[in-house]
């Protein structure tokens, strides 16, 4: 790259702003020689090296091939012989050593990080602690999930549910709800058991599977439903104990009428300051608790279970000698009758504390029902919370979450034909504790079960929701929750005062009608996220995707991904589009302010398949006109010199910009590394890096690619017969003009930009050569001359193309375009004028057509004062040529043959011919300096180098074309059309 460029440097042009050229001291300077030629992924050996020299796994073994040594330590003992490996003659130590299994010893891998900003990705590996309790399925999965699923809706909501729903539409809302999480539940399992798990839970697999933005913003709902749902349950606990403790309350009791007439026996509900403020203590108690420790309340919570159970059996005891023991009004035992007046549904108006009031505000129907409802199936992901504490995730998880949620469905069922049958309508309606009413022989069991039950879901809400948080800022996507992160082993202490002032804020509405909704919304959104998932992953079937769970299917994982967005919307569609909003929302924000986290999520292979099907489908037939987008292949590798670390040179980025539509196409960046391929392999790939990094610092969008070659025309044409796939190939080829080769004396520029111009028309590809390109402006520097266009030979309409894009562009969008046509002395000028005209109306094109008359060639060049410029440089010209040409002659007779060599071939020379093209250069070099001396670029066509000619002639024609032209285009075409007159 280093071809001695000592006049490289960038002028300021004349209008805009001033450009100035790039220093080592460039921002974009400073990023190239920050990156590290180590940190790409395919690093050196030395680099693995200190990376394994990290692990805990056995003697530290040099990686060097053919090493059998231990590197010295530090203290400078000597080297320690080791057992030579028998995988050795494969350069590498033996895959046991490398990652520490040891024979399958006790020595345990670690699930490998996500890679991430400024992580080297290394394998780290620890051994398990020697304190870590792993939880089989029973403890570790189905307990809790049977703990979170069986809560407070069951207890006091359930039967009330049956009567206002009746036994009908109640299985039928059973069915529908067990149904979302049984789909859910197979879908988590799937990817549950599709490799390790870390800390997060659903986070950790939604993100894993859709990407950091999807998983971090799901996750956050998540969170927030688990902080309300705490507030739910601690609602739920403290309106059972004032029920059951009615002296303890605090403020009178309201007491509520049925139908606008005082019942027999008033009913009787707690008042919502007393919920608030037992409310608010009880869950201030309960986060002291968390912060006394997770282990604490892991060896606590089964005992939480044994009072569930037994009220369990206390209630159906209860209803099967209900009637017959203490018999209560409204309480029939098990009878038919009461089965049939209480199968169909009937829905009412009701008051806050739902007892039936005609003047109350709130009307529930199945859609309600169904958000009051859903909170008593959720729980299913309290298993994969610890998958951290299980021995086997990928056994325990599917197990026992499907379990668990087989169980709580089949008891629900039993249970809206027990409640149906056991009582009367009224009394199903307006006994909200009717489970505590049939439960025999203790009724005060019942109390207990609940109290017991809601306080330790609360416990375990207000356990999981601050360590999902931090989850989610350990993995340092969001920098906003960099407050909340915490070190491994270390408690969630702020995540937790934060959880803790959300659940008191939920805690203070006192509502628990209202609060269900919400965190129904929040639940469904992330079971949504899980069957989206697994969906994506089925349906894309990658190589990675290797679930041991087999029961799944992605029309399953559709079907409960649908099922969740339905009842959503059956809930409220004002609160569905409100979590909808909160989630793209918090999406926007991660995509714009978070950091690239690159987990080999779903979504990469989705693109990557869609890109097959994409190429498939455009097939390697040539591409209409209509469809033809530009595809430039820019040639990196200057004709000179650049600053140190900059790979590219920076207008050459601008330009590449101007090629496009809106910024819509691809660029291919490529440079030439002259070299031996084995020798220069990673000083490419450091380089590839660079190029790369300098492409978006620059805001072009394209790839970079870096070629090794023993030179610069070999290695061009492996890029222009190689580069690219199917329709998706570089159609134009852009580079630099040379404009130093005579200046620097460099004598190889003119042999390579010829066999580059050659390559280029034998492969079929456009080209476009700048000349100026020191002076060409960037997106701030705005233009007000004109856009000449000298269209000489038919170019399928690539060099109005560009004109037409370069008007798109701000620093082009004041400037009109000028067509000059080159028309021979006895041509019709005014019909080749009224055609064009004609042609570029019909493709859409407003430009002024001008045409130019050429004179025969044999007429000497008239008007000598005003092509004084260019009769200069032609005559320069002429004189060495015929200087070359002599010392061609002189080397033939050394040689003692006939024959003219020049560029390493014989050529046939025609002196004639030779003067025939300088003098149409000439020509051409005069009209634009007359025509075009004050426009903003100049578009000209591109002569092919002339057969049998030396390169060095053709350099000197094309000199003498851009003599004096401060800014030029020099367009070749290729034998497809661009574009067309049709629709």
């Amino acid at each position: 790259m280093n071809n001695g460029d000592a006049d490289d440097g960038f002028h300021p042009p004349t209008t805009g702003r001033k450009y100035r050229p790039v220093v080592d001291s460039d921002r974009a300077v400073l990023e190239m020689s920050s990156i590290d030629p180590g940190s790409s992924s395919s690093a050196s050996l030395p680099t693995q090296q200190s990376n394994f020299m990290k692990t805990n796994v056995g003697p530290q073994v040099n990686m060097t091939p053919g090493a059998s040594q231990v590197e010295a330590p530090a203290n400078g003992e000597a080297n320690v012989p080791v057992k030579e490996h028998k995988l050795e003659l494969f350069g590498f130590d033996s895959l046991v050593s490398i990652l520490g299994l040891r024979s399958m010893t006790e020595e345990e891998v670690a699930a490998p990080s996500s890679p991430r900003d400024g992580d080297d990705g290394s394998l780290m590996y620890e051994r398990p602690r020697g304190n870590d309790i792993k939880l089989g399925t029973m403890m570790g999965v189905f307990v809790p999930c049977i703990q979170s699923i069986l809560g407070i809706i069951y207890y006091i909501r359930f039967s009330w549910i049956v009567g206002m729903a009746g036994i009908g539409e109640s299985l039928l809302l059973v069915a529908f709800c067990g149904l979302c999480t049984f789909l859910t539940g197979i879908s988590l399992s799937a990817i549950a058991t599709n490799g390790a798990m870390k800390g997060g839970g659903p986070y950790y697999l939604i993100g894993r599977a859709l990407g950091p933005e999807v998983g971090v913003s799901i996750g956050l709902c998540f969170f927030l439903g688990n902080a309300v749902a705490g507030a739910l349950y601690v609602l739920g606990a403290v309106e059972t104990f004032l029920k059951a403790v009615p002296a303890a309350a605090i403020f009178k009791e309201t007491i509520t009428r049925v139908n606008n007439t005082a019942t027999p026996e008033p009913i009787q509900s707690p008042t919502s300051h007393d919920l608030q403020i037992y409310g608010i203590v009880v869950t201030i108690i309960l986060c002291f608790i968390v912060f006394g420790g997770v282990k604490m309340i892991n060896r606590v919570a089964p005992a939480f279970l044994i009072p569930v159970l037994f009220s369990l059996c206390c209630i159906f005891l209860g209803i099967f000698v209900a009637g017959k023991d203490k018999p209560a009004p409204g309480i029939t035992g098990l009878s038919l009758g009461s089965f049939k007046d209480n199968w169909s549904s009937d829905y009412q108006f009701t008051n806050d504390a739902g007892i039936p009031d005609s003047e109350g505000k709130n009307y529930w129907n199945f859609n309600a029902l169904v958000g009051l409802f859903f909170p008593a199936v959720t729980g299913i992901m309290a298993g994969s919370n610890r998958s951290a504490s299980l021995k086997d995730t990928q056994r325990s998880i599917p197990i026992g979450t499907l379990a668990a949620t087989v169980v709580t469905t089949a008891l629900y069922f039993c249970s809206v034909f027990f409640f149906g049958a056991v009582a009367t309508r009224q009394r199903l309606l307006t006994d909200r504790l009717l489970t505590a009413t049939v439960a025999w022989p203790f009724p005060a069991i019942i109390y207990v079960g609940i109290i017991l039950s809601t306080l330790g879901a609360a416990l375990q809400s207000l356990t999981g929701a601050p360590r999902l948080l931090a989850a989610i800022a350990n993995d340092d996507i969001l920098p906003i929750l960099n407050y909340f992160k915490v070190a491994e082993g270390q408690e969630p202490h702020f995540a937790t005062f934060f959880t803790a002032f959300i659940c008191i804020g939920c805690v203070i509405i006192g509502n628990l009608d209202l609060i269900s909704p919400t965190t129904t919304m929040f639940y469904l959104l992330c079971y949504a996220g899980v069957n989206l998932s697994c969906f994506l992953l089925d349906l894309l079937d990658a190589p990675s995707w290797r679930p041991r769970w087999k029961f799944h299917h992605w029309s399953l994982s559709l079907l409960g991904a649908s099922l969740c967005i339905v009842i959503m919307f059956l809930i409220s569609w004002s609160f569905t589009v409100v979590s909808l909003a909160l989630a793209s929302l918090i999406y926007y924000y991660v995509s714009i302010k978070g950091k690239a986290g690159d987990w080999g999520d779903g979504f990469k292979s989705a693109y990557f398949q869609l890109a097959l099907r994409s190429l498939r489908s455009l097939g390697a037939s040539q591409v209409h006109p209509k469809n033809w987008y530009p595809i430039p292949l820019i040639f990196c590798r200057p004709w000179g010199k650049l600053p140190e670390n900059v790979p590219c040179h920076p207008k050459l980025a601008d330009f590449a910009n101007c090629m496009k539509k809106k910024g819509r196409g691809m660029s291919i960046f490529v440079s030439i590394l002259d070299g031996d391929y084995h020798e220069c392999a990673e000083d490419a790939k450091t380089a590839c890096k660079q190029l790369a990094t300098y492409i978006d610092y620059k805001h072009c969008e394209g790839v970079a690619e870096i070629v090794v070659a023993p030179n610069m025309s070999e290695g061009f044409r492996g890029i222009v017969q190689t580069m690219g796939l199917g329709n998706l190939k570089p159609n134009i080829v852009v580079m630099r003009y040379p404009e130093i080769w005579r200046r620097e004396n460099l004598t190889e520029i003119p042999a390579t930009f010829v066999g580059i111009i050659n390559d280029c028309i034998v492969a079929n590809k456009a080209v476009v050569i700048v000349k100026g390109l020191d002076e060409w402006p960037n997106e701030y520097q705005r233009q007000y001359g004109t856009i000449d266009l000298y269209w000489i030979v038919r170019d399928g309409g690539l060099m109005l193309l560009l004109s037409q894009l370069l008007l798109t562009k701000e620093s082009f969008e004041s400037s009109k375009i000028q067509v000059f046509c080159i028309a021979e002395e006895d041509s019709d000028a005014e019909a080749l004028k009224a055609d064009v005209k004609k042609f570029l109306y019909d493709l859409r094109m407003q430009a002024e057509v001008i045409v130019i008359s050429m004179k025969s060639w044999d007429v000497q060049v008239e008007g000598a004062s005003q092509q004084e410029e260019s009769l200069e440089a032609f005559t320069a010209a002429q004189q060495r040529i015929s200087n070359y040409i002599a010392q061609m002659k002189e080397r033939a007779q050394v040689d003692e043959t006939t024959m003219l060599m020049a560029d390493g071939k014989p050529v046939d020379l025609n002196e004639q011919q030779v003067e025939k093209f300088l003098y149409t250069t000439l020509k051409l070099n005069s009209s634009i300096l007359r025509y075009s001396r004050m426009a903003a670029v100049v578009l000209v066509s591109l002569p092919p180098p002339p057969v049998n000619h030396p390169a060095y002639f053709y350099m000197e024609y094309m000199d003498l074309l851009v003599e004096n032209v401060p800014r030029m285009l020099i367009v070749r075409g290729y034998r497809r059309d661009v574009v067309t007159l049709f629709t």
